[in-house]
């Protein structure tokens, strides 16, 4: 009996000092607010979770100080100082491939710029050339991975004969670092024909092999899925319950003919898996999207990620809601191009307030999709102020 009257009066306390501390993301457990905002319990709150990765690994890439107050602070330790959410995909490092022990890496600088990466299997071998540039960590490719039909079968064999393992030290590593600061997040590697367009092929090249030996395209579509369902059994019985596919999707490349043929059915069973795991899903749309909407509610997702609005994308936030009714999560919806000060403030701030009246409470709020180098660090408290007015209102 005493020790239950000594827990209600540590519960009152905890009550009344909450009632008197201000009401904003710094004294909130983030990782739990996010958790609460995605499954429909924050009682109307939302969470503002802006991503700064671009604006922090620059700097660091050019050897730059930080500016005050962030000069010499960690990424987790800048956004406590910015008093708002991390979307942490760091926890993609939980999830391990494994290849087949028959498949050799081999990775060699010919050139100062240019990295050619190998892949050596029983049945051929593959590599890629990445060049590096002098602004930013960043690398792209100056040969795809897939350049022949030939090549593509020999990715199909690393796909047929890969796993996944979970790494439970890599997943205790990314919550000591990042704290309570948003809840775990990874994303899935990206749905076949994004996965060509993207990662392996190059846009051009990938069009040509969808016409010009469609055989092996499919096969290669088919194990590439069936690897990403091993991992899905993975992720079902993992602590992660916010699933993203990673797909970069741009209607300039996945038109409406090629989206309803790869991209859709891929959603759907992805999302029927995650589901009945009680998994949150969401995938990352962030170019120009306006002819895609349409399709947005029959995919399966819980909301979609990164979509851009005017004046960087193609879409108004208006038409945005039209699409994704009362069913969707909108994860961001403010225009990067506003952090930067050749916008007005006041633009950053009417299509904030926009936002939150539009989508909220299914509202991830963030940046469409992160702030770029030039971006003001200053005007992302800016917008943490107008959600803890609108978080204290609830």
């Amino acid at each position: 009996m005493k020790n239950i009257m000594i827990l209600e009066f540590k519960i009152l306390i905890d009550r009344r000092n909450m009632k008197e501390r201000i009401t904003d993301h710094k004294n909130t457990n983030l990782w739990q607010l996010h958790l609460d905002v995605v499954k429909g319990k924050s009682n109307g709150k939302i969470i503002w979770q802006p991503r700064i990765g671009c604006w922090y690994d620059d700097r660091i890439f050019r050897d730059e100080d930080f500016p005050e107050p962030y000069t010499g602070k960690s990424l987790p330790d800048i956004y406590r100082e910015l008093g708002c959410s991390n979307r942490n995909y760091s926890f993609n490092s939980c999830f391990q491939r494994v290849h087949d022990q028959r498949v050799k890496f081999k990775i060699e600088m010919i050139s100062e710029t240019d990295m050619k990466r190998s892949m050596i299997t029983p049945v051929g071998s593959v590599f890629t050339i990445e060049a590096s540039n002098n602004s930013n960590p960043g690398r792209y490719p100056n040969k795809w991975w897939i350049s022949s039909e030939e090549d593509m079968k020999v990715m199909t064999w690393i796909e047929e004969h890969m796993t996944w393992r979970w790494d439970e030290e890599a997943y205790q590593d990314n919550v000591e670092e990042w704290g309570d600061l948003g809840a775990p997040t990874i994303y899935m590697p990206r749905i076949n024909v994004q996965e060509i367009f993207v990662t392996t092929m190059g846009v051009e090249e990938g069009v040509y092999a969808l016409y010009d030996y469609p055989k092996t395209v499919e096969k290669y579509f088919q194990a590439m899925s069936e690897n990403q369902m091993v991992e899905i059994e993975l992720i079902n019985k993992s602590p992660i319950d916010i699933i993203n596919f990673g797909d970069n999707v741009h209607a300039g490349i996945l038109p409406p003919d090629l989206f309803i043929k790869y991209a859709m059915p891929e959603y759907q069973k992805r999302n029927d898996l995650l589901h009945k795991a009680g998994k949150f899903t969401c995938s990352h749309w962030d170019g120009d999207v306006k002819a895609l909407l349409p399709y947005a509610k029959v995919c399966g997702f819980d909301g979609i990620e990164a979509v851009t609005p005017k004046p960087q994308g193609d879409v108004t936030l208006t038409e945005v809601k039209a699409a994704f009714g009362d069913e969707l999560f909108l994860l961001d919806g403010i225009a990067a191009l506003l952090f930067n000060e050749d916008y007005p403030l006041d633009e950053l701030e009417k299509q904030t307030r926009e936002c939150i009246e539009l989508f909220a409470p299914k509202l991830v709020l963030g940046i469409s999709d992160e702030i770029s180098s030039n971006g003001n660090l200053d005007r992302i408290k800016f917008v943490g102020k107008i959600v803890d007015e609108y978080n204290a209102g609830r």
